[in-house]
């Protein structure tokens, strides 16, 4: 693999990075789309940059609907036209007594995680007003729909439902400029979420942060563009942009944060 590629990206980005510059290769000697897994838009972003200058190939997105999150990746010919259908999503509608009781993103993320699946095939898990859906390759729909009849203790039911019922979850992201000394996680969630340093590193130690849903337990681990960090009990937040540097060496950060109460 071209060095010149690799050190725009971390280490442990590497695979994903070969899995998907053989995509490309494949689409340009077999002339033929490629799809992906679902992607976190960290990932999106490197399948973006791995195809910045081939004439020939070209990516498109899907997570089935506008803002998501996790999308599928389409690798095609420049002549070919992508339609909705090439990206073979399913959405599910999580049917439960919502009179009676209520359910949680984690607890549905964490029954779908033990599903024997892996996460690559899961899409965004969305709600409106109690309605609960999730997004799937439309390959292993059968399979959860067969296999989970619970959510924790509540008994539901999976079903099947049409691109075009989607509830668009509002999502309230506030855009915010933010100096930091560093790329560090922990200077990072301490700058954005007006909290100490120190504090920030007992988050991370406590395994309290993900990065791109990962759980990390590196304080000095560097966030790049598209990282999106969870921070337990205080919220999300994106790295929108690198803006340069202050007059007193500090970076300038453009930042989307969403607040745990949203």
């Amino acid at each position: 693999m071209d060095s010149n590629i690799l050190q725009h990206f971390r280490k442990d980005e590497e695979p994903l990075i070969s899995q998907l510059s053989d995509y490309i290769m494949q689409v340009e000697n077999e002339y033929r789309p490629i799809l992906t897994h679902f992607l976190n838009p960290r990932e999106q972003y490197i399948a973006q940059s791995l195809i910045h200058k081939n004439q020939d190939v070209k990516v498109s997105f899907s997570g089935g609907y506008e803002n998501a999150e996790r999308k599928r990746a389409i690798f095609y010919p420049s002549y070919y036209e992508v339609q909705d259908d090439d990206f073979n999503l399913e959405l599910i509608m999580i049917k439960y007594p919502v009179k009676f009781t209520s359910l949680t993103h984690g607890q549905i993320l964490g029954t779908l995680a033990n599903s024997g699946l892996d996460r690559e095939v899961i899409g965004d898990i969305i709600e409106q007003n109690d309605t609960w859906q999730f997004l799937c390759e439309k390959e292993v729909s059968d399979y959860f729909r067969l296999q989970i009849d619970r959510v924790g203790k509540i008994k539901v039911r999976l079903e099947d439902a049409p691109l075009d019922e989607i509830v668009v979850p509002e999502l309230n992201w506030q855009e915010k400029m933010v100096t930091s000394s560093s790329l560090r996680i922990d200077s990072l969630v301490s700058v954005t979420f007006n909290i100490s340093r120190e504090s920030s590193k007992n988050l991370i130690k406590a395994e309290k942060v993900q990065l791109n849903w990962m759980t990390v337990a590196r304080p000095d681990y560097e966030v790049k563009y598209g990282d999106i960090l969870s921070i337990r009990g205080y919220g999300r937040l994106r790295i929108d942009d690198l803006l340069g540097i202050t007059r007193k060496d500090k970076l300038r950060i453009r930042v989307s944060v969403l607040e745990k109460n949203n």
